[in-house]
């Protein structure tokens, strides 16, 4: 079964909570906190393994979950940081934010891998929390949630040559004469529905990928037919082979199938017009072959000199050899690997993200009936890391709250004694001239 796409969800593990503890040992008096910090969560990592082909085994698996780290243990000990979670994915896997449609890495080398979704930090125990003016806290945090996603894999096949040509020229049948894939081959249109792989050995160390492509027609690059899905697999093979029927078995001509196979491609990607191509005349074992073949040569010399035509036939295996050969010939020429546009180095690449500062406010405030509603990212982010069951962790809170402005807009808004105050799923007083609500 051959998938070259799938949608899962990806979650790092969370963090693990900070502990309140204080040193109870024998002859240590006001032994002071030792609540220690907890283990960070584990990472969800997603790395090439060249031994796969497909993305089959993410339609029976859609959910990935990293373990969170333990947490913070007495004597200020660590808890253990959790192990990251590693989800194997086969070479020429483009992963994407199904959100934000951002291209998240492109991964084409084998033990190539990336972080898709992190984990999240630790919480800090009481030990970190010690002043001189409050000695023994009770006050430690949670851990961090990790980050989630829903990301977009698609695989676009890595083949050193790519067959590609309309329906029935043939490209099946000599992909099962040059390797020993066993492709399906029938006596009409759109026999080959997923890319096939095959390993051509021409002895002497010398072997390259090849890949039988599905069938193109015309308007292809606007998803008719097949259209993307075949499309896709395109842009990673190094070398075109384009298959003509050059015996026009369909009554179609031969030039004109190479024209408009040749013009889908480049309005798909217009770097694939750039792409090493080499013609294979196919079916010279038919009688008008000869002929068919005599024109196209004048007529690809005209807009392609460049382009090398290969007459071979499938059924007879004639010039077959000669084709590999000057494969193999092409691909010594080119790098190793097809340039990525979209991620050039995965590992170096920068995101900045605007961060607000200065004089604007970090919250907004509005009243629903006699409540107050207060919204701020910052402030609930602080709240999920906060251990809300203990006084210094509530003074603390409050004092925040104060430094940040939250008490002065409150009052500006008509906040007095009593007030029903409601930030998230927290609901408290206001408490005029108290140090905490």
């Amino acid at each position: 079964m051959f998938v070259d796409k799938a949608k899962i969800y990806v979650k790092g593990g969370d963090g693990g909570d900070g502990l309140v503890a204080f040193r109870r040992e024998k002859y240590v008096p006001n032994g002071g906190p030792a609540g220690g910090d907890g283990g960070r969560g584990g990472d969800v990592i997603f790395r090439v393994d060249e031994g796969l082909r497909t993305l089959v085994d993410f339609r029976y698996q859609k959910h990935f979950k990293a373990p969170r780290g333990i947490k913070g243990r007495n004597k200020s000990q660590h808890g253990a940081n959790a192990e990251h979670m590693i989800v194997r994915v086969p070479p020429g896997t483009v992963v994407v934010d199904d959100d934000t449609q951002e291209v998240i890495a492109d991964l084409t080398r084998h033990g190539q891998q990336v972080v898709v979704a992190k984990g999240g930090r630790g919480g800090r125990g009481n030990t970190r929390f010690a002043t001189p003016t409050n000695p023994a806290p009770e006050l430690a945090e949670n851990g961090e949630e990790g980050k989630e996603r829903w990301v977009v894999l698609e695989l676009k096949v890595m083949a050193d040559v790519g067959l590609v040509g309309f329906p029935s020229v043939g490209k099946s049948t000599l992909l099962s004469v040059v390797t020993s894939a066993k492709p399906k081959i029938g006596a009409y249109h759109f026999t080959t529905i997923t890319p096939n792989l095959g390993l051509v050995n021409m002895g002497d160390g010398q072997s390259f990928v090849m890949a039988d492509l599905p069938g193109l027609i015309e308007g292809a690059h606007t998803g008719v037919g097949l259209g993307h899905e075949f499309l896709r697999h395109v842009e990673r093979t190094r070398v075109i082979v384009h298959v003509v029927d050059m015996a026009g078995t369909e009554g179609r001509d031969p030039f004109e199938d190479w024209v408009k196979i040749n013009d889908e491609l480049k309005l798909y990607n217009e770097k694939l017009a750039e792409r090493p191509q080499i013609v294979a005349a196919n079916k010279m074992d038919m009688p008008e072959a000869e002929e068919y073949l005599a024109a196209f040569r004048t007529q690809l010399a005209e807009v392609r000199p460049d382009i090398e035509i290969m007459p071979i036939s499938s059924l007879t295996r004639e010039g077959i050899q000669e084709l590999m050969y000057k494969a193999i010939e092409v691909l010594d020429q080119l790098p190793e690997e097809i340039e990525v546009e979209e991620v050039a180095q995965v590992q170096e690449r920068k995101i900045y993200r605007f961060d607000k500062k200065g004089d604007e406010p970090q919250f907004t405030i509005r009243r629903e009936n006699e409540t107050y509603v207060v919204e701020s990212e910052a402030i609930e982010r602080m709240m999920k890391r906060m251990q809300m069951n203990t006084h210094d962790a509530i003074l603390r809170f409050a004092n925040t709250l104060r430094k940040m402005g939250v008490d002065d807009a409150l009052r500006k808004r008509g906040a007095k004694d009593g007030t029903i105050i409601r930030i998230a799923d927290f609901e408290f007083e206001f408490v005029e001239g108290s140090s905490y609500y």
